[in-house]
């Protein structure tokens, strides 16, 4: 495990772990990307520890990270949380199997979190949906068709999101049941229209963030570190500071009248 701030930091909303998500990769970049991505948060990602298990050197493992960089797989920089009470900024790198462009990375670096299509990000049966299937085991009565799961799920995603327990949903579902239930689905409908939790009060801000260049280690906004390299490492000269060189005739004549200033002084410097 890496010093404090200075390990792994998993990205969020990443998707399910699978056999090919390295597979657009070189096959060098892609036994890095693999072997990093089975690495727990905090372990030591540096290309000093890398070359002391991978078959590569501290070179090439310094390449292949910037390679990961480029193809968005991750990015160097430094966080602030802005709940800790202390101005030092924590060193992160953060790693994500889920290859993600520019844009998004601007906007994990604004303590945003974008978020993947539902169709992609979601399982085929969701959290909600189980315990409501399962519903029919705590309380017959409660017994629901698959059609009525699936209206019912978005109702229940609500209360996970707002921070609901299952026992807690299970509760306010069941507990004081009518005799007879003549309609389950729309019993719970009103249950879990009527029962909603408040949305919970965030008690702190999201962390401030700042992405560094690859190669010099130059912190700067994430529009201008597109692949996470910065534009003067790109080769790009920065506006304003094209020179256009004198010609010889216009240096020999300032180099001429400098001579003369200075002889100048010295004269006056020299007493009578």
């Amino acid at each position: 495990m890496a010093n404090p701030g200075y390990g792994k930091r998993s990205a969020p909303d990443q998707q399910p772990r699978t056999a090919h998500d390295f597979a657009h990769l070189p096959p060098r970049e892609a036994a890095v990307a693999a072997y990093i991505d089975r690495l727990s948060d905090g372990a030591d990602i540096s290309v000093k520890t890398l070359a002391k298990t991978l078959p590569y050197g501290q070179c090439a493992l310094r390449t292949a990270l910037n390679n990961l960089q480029r193809a968005g797989h991750l990015r160097r920089g430094r966080e602030h949380l802005t709940d800790s009470k202390s101005p030092r900024w924590i060193t992160r790198t953060w790693f994500t199997r889920t290859a993600r462009d520019d844009v998004w990375w601007a906007t994990f670096t604004r303590g945003d979190v974008p978020q993947e299509p539902p169709e992609r990000a979601r399982p085929a049966r969701s959290r909600a949906h189980i315990l409501l299937a399962a519903l029919g085991r705590t309380a017959p009565a409660l017994s629901l068709s698959q059609a009525e799961c699936a209206t019912l799920a978005p109702l229940l995603t609500e209360w996970f999101a707002r921070g609901a327990t299952d026992q807690a949903v299970l509760h306010a579902l069941t507990n004081g049941l009518p005799t007879p239930v003549h309609h389950a689905a729309a019993l719970l409908h009103r249950r879990l229209t009527d029962k909603l939790p408040p949305e919970p009060v965030r008690e702190t801000r999201p962390p401030l963030r700042v992405l560094e260049c690859a190669k010099c280690g130059a912190p700067g906004r994430p529009e201008a570190l597109p692949g996470g390299v910065c534009g003067t490492c790109r080769g790009e000269r920065a506006p304003g500071r094209h020179h256009t060189p004198l010609p010889a005739s216009a240096v020999q004549t300032r180099a001429a009248e400098i001579r003369a200033a200075m002889d100048q002084r010295r004269r006056e410097g020299t007493p009578a």
